[in-house]
């Protein structure tokens, strides 16, 4: 039977073959392809008598292996690399047009030439080693040579070689080097032409997170070229903010996996760009990490528009105070937090009264002026820690927080109430209104979020219903006893007047020379009908209704006053120190420059004078601080900080502020002799002192144990009861003229 006049035998028409040989890529490789009916097998020696044939003489065997060489013919005409049938003698028996075309064959006659005929000579060793292999292998074996080509000088190319399935010859399939590299270009410039062209950023670091690769879409996300983004650490891109996202999700993710994270970046233009990077690492052949390559999509209009959903939910859109929503939420959490400690929580219901009124008569639009600057002073008589918010019209609400005195409260309670009682100018009108407060405590008033909300608001009513302009407390014990309180209040007003203030001094001892050549002035109020009160049980409503001003201020004439009789009885050099409260701070801004006339006016140098500050002052407002400590040493006043180990401050920060003395609290003192601890503390307090140029002053030494341990650290000063109590001027004078006794150690 004759297959090269055969249509099944050769998959198709002459016209279809011819087609299909032009789709071929000639030039990448060869092979034989034993479905190309045009080259026809050639027996081999000893092969076995052709089986039985039919009666015209055609052979089943022959019909249904013809069968399965059309079905096949397609495949291995249009491949683009070199399939071959080798005799033992490397006679190729079959080639197809690919490989007929590399080496200048006939594919009608191929048996003309032996394969090796065109192997290089300096290759024959490792392709005779080769082939003697592949033609007992079923698995396949693979060679490098360079093979002789009737184009150009040689090609090299790769050999994969097996046994056919009859034993007699060697099957061959031939890949052409340069083939196999253009491929490869080819598939990297497509690479970087989707790379570059992505709509996604695409970004690579190495193992110390530095730029390695982004491309032009990752660039533009931040703004940058990307010249100026290469070799810049990962971080250099982001805030605090984004770092602190960053270190959180490496201390959560999985080594060796993939991650996929919202993370914050700031753009060259100082923009807040926020990024979904899904990232995988880089790894070596041994597993270590070489680096990572992130995917990176720009999310920051779904980020703002996601926070603009949240914020419209959670906060009144008027004020920018958190609504009825937010307010329940935070209230949650801290009557968790005082479930858990050992402090309470006021909430504290607030009502504007006569805003109806201001609403009707001005219109919506200036109503809701006042609104807003009511918001903002109430907003100015809480700490940050708090939380105020709006529960709609013209009411609002305060959770203060971590409370451990009623009197906080109160204190907050009558500057709200000052605070609103001030008129509301609008463009030419002018508003007044007033507040009704409510206040409730949890645990005391509620045992839960819901009770606590109805008893604040039920005080608040009662305050309303009381005639407004005041506070109310949910139970009769706590309103009696606010009551006496606002008592002491009202009568503060009275007392400057009535002299009702005294004060007592209290001496500083030199630790060295057990001299005296300080003193602490201390207020007292004689109260006609309460006795004598401490400042402890006054001060307070002093500073919620401003009268601490005017105190402080009378305070600080009488002690000059003092100071210029004792330097000229007791020392020329001799000190007072006077304490300032953080609200006289902060609202005496310009009483300074009456200090400095009135020093001047008794011809007093102004160092005579120490302005004694708590560390709450130096962190509520540090830029006003330090101009006002500033203002201070211009005049020549010096400044201690009282109380130093009870709040938040550390001396690192000192060296911010202009300070002179630090005063360690009596509560270390008290524990010196047992507290192991509280020993340590104050001598490392003194030690990093004296490196800053700072004098210490130990406060409540009552014991001479507790003396003789301070003056081993090296303190400089000390006061307590094992010196003296406070006294008035004239005893403290004799005491200070005679002298304290020195103490044994």
């Amino acid at each position: 039977m004759d297959n090269d006049h055969d249509p099944a035998a050769q998959g198709g028409s002459a016209q279809a073959r011819a087609r299909r040989a032009d789709r071929a890529l000639p030039g990448s490789a060869f092979a034989y392809d034993p479905g190309d009916p045009a080259a026809l097998p050639i027996p081999a020696r000893g092969a076995p008598q052709a089986p039985p044939t039919d009666s015209s003489g055609v052979t089943i065997e022959r019909l249904r292996h013809e069968e399965d060489l059309a079905r096949s013919g397609d495949l291995y005409l249009l491949a683009p690399v070199g399939y071959c049938l080798l005799a033992f003698d490397t006679t190729v028996l079959k080639v197809n047009l690919v490989g007929a075309t590399m080496l200048g064959v006939a594919r009608a006659n191929p048996g003309l030439h032996h394969f090796r005929a065109f192997v290089v000579p300096a290759f024959l060793p490792d392709f005779d080693g080769f082939f003697a292999r592949a033609l007992n292998s079923h698995t396949g074996e693979t060679c490098r040579v360079r093979l002789r080509t009737p184009n150009d000088g040689g090609v090299d190319v790769t050999l994969h070689g097996s046994a056919d399935g009859s034993g007699q010859a060697c099957r061959l399939i031939v890949e052409r080097a340069e083939g196999r590299l253009a491929a490869l270009e080819r598939s990297e410039e497509r690479l970087r032409r989707i790379v570059h062209c992505a709509g996604e950023g695409i970004w690579e670091i190495d193992a110390a997170a530095h730029t390695t690769f982004v491309n032009p879409r990752m660039a533009h996300i931040l703004g940058y070229s990307i010249e100026d983004m290469l070799a810049r650490p990962l971080i250099s891109f982001m805030d605090d903010e984004g770092i602190a996202m960053l270190e959180h999700c490496i201390a959560e993710h999985t080594p060796g996996l993939p991650a996929a994270r919202e993370y914050r970046f700031i753009g060259k233009d100082g923009r807040v760009v926020w990024t979904s990077m899904s990232t995988s690492p880089i790894l070596d052949a041994d597993g270590a990490c070489l680096g990572a390559l992130a995917l990176v999509t720009d999310i920051t209009v779904q980020k703002q528009s996601t926070e603009l959903i949240w914020h419209q939910a959670n906060y009144d859109t008027l004020t920018g105070l958190p609504n009825r929503h937010m307010f329940m939420d935070r209230l949650r959490h801290e009557t968790r937090k005082a479930d858990r400690g050992a402090d309470f929580l006021a909430l504290l219901f607030i009502d504007l009264d006569h805003f109806k009124e201001v609403n009707d008569r001005l219109g919506h639009a200036r109503g809701d002026l006042v609104l807003i600057e009511a918001s903002r002073r109430i907003a100015n008589c809480v700490r940050s820690s708090d939380t105020l918010a709006r529960q709609g019209g013209d009411e609002f609400t305060v959770i203060l927080s971590g409370l451990d005195h009623i009197g906080s409260v109160e204190r907050i309670a009558h500057a709200m109430i000052a605070a609103l009682a001030l008129p509301f100018e609008l463009g030419g009108e002018k508003a007044f209104v007033s507040a009704s407060i409510g206040i409730a405590l949890y645990p005391p008033d509620a045992r839960d979020i819901d009770q606590l909300v109805e008893r604040a608001d039920r005080a608040m009513y009662a305050a309303r219903n009381a005639g407004g302009h005041q506070f109310s407390y949910v139970t009769p014990a706590l309103q009696h006893a606010a009551q006496a309180r606002q008592g002491i209040a009202d009568d503060l007003r009275a007392a400057i007047a009535l002299r009702q203030f005294e004060i007592v001094y209290q001496p500083i001892v030199s630790l060295q020379t057990g001299a005296v050549h300080k003193a602490e002035a201390l207020l007292r109020w004689r109260h006609p009908t309460r006795g004598l009160l401490g400042p402890a049980e006054f001060i307070p409503f002093a500073e919620s209704n401003g009268l601490i001003v005017e105190i402080g201020d009378w305070v600080f004439r009488e002690v000059a006053q003092q100071v210029q009789r004792w330097q000229h009885s007791i020392d020329p050099s001799f000190q007072v120190s006077v304490n300032k409260s953080p609200v006289q701070f902060r609202r005496d801004a310009d009483l300074y420059l009456n200090w400095l006339d009135y020093l001047n006016e008794l011809g007093l140098p102004a160092h005579s004078i120490v302005i004694e500050i708590t560390e709450g002052v130096l962190f509520e407002g540090a830029t006003q601080v330090i101009e006002r400590l500033r203002q201070f040493r211009a005049m020549g006043l010096q400044v201690a900080l009282d109380d130093f180990g009870t709040g938040y401050s550390s001396l690192s920060h000192l060296k911010r502020f202009d300070i002179d003395y630090v005063k360690i609290d009596h509560s270390f003192v008290a524990t010196l002799e047992n507290d192991v601890g509280d020993l340590a503390l104050c001598e490392a307090i003194i030690v990093m002192a004296h490196k800053l140029g700072l004098k210490v002053v130990a406060e409540g030494v009552e014991t001479k144990v507790q003396r003789a341990l301070l003056v081993d650290a090296g303190c400089d000063f000390a006061q307590g009861y094992v010196f003296a109590r406070p006294m008035p001027a004239e005893e403290f004078e004799a005491m200070a003229v005679a002298g304290i006794p020195r103490l044994p150690h």
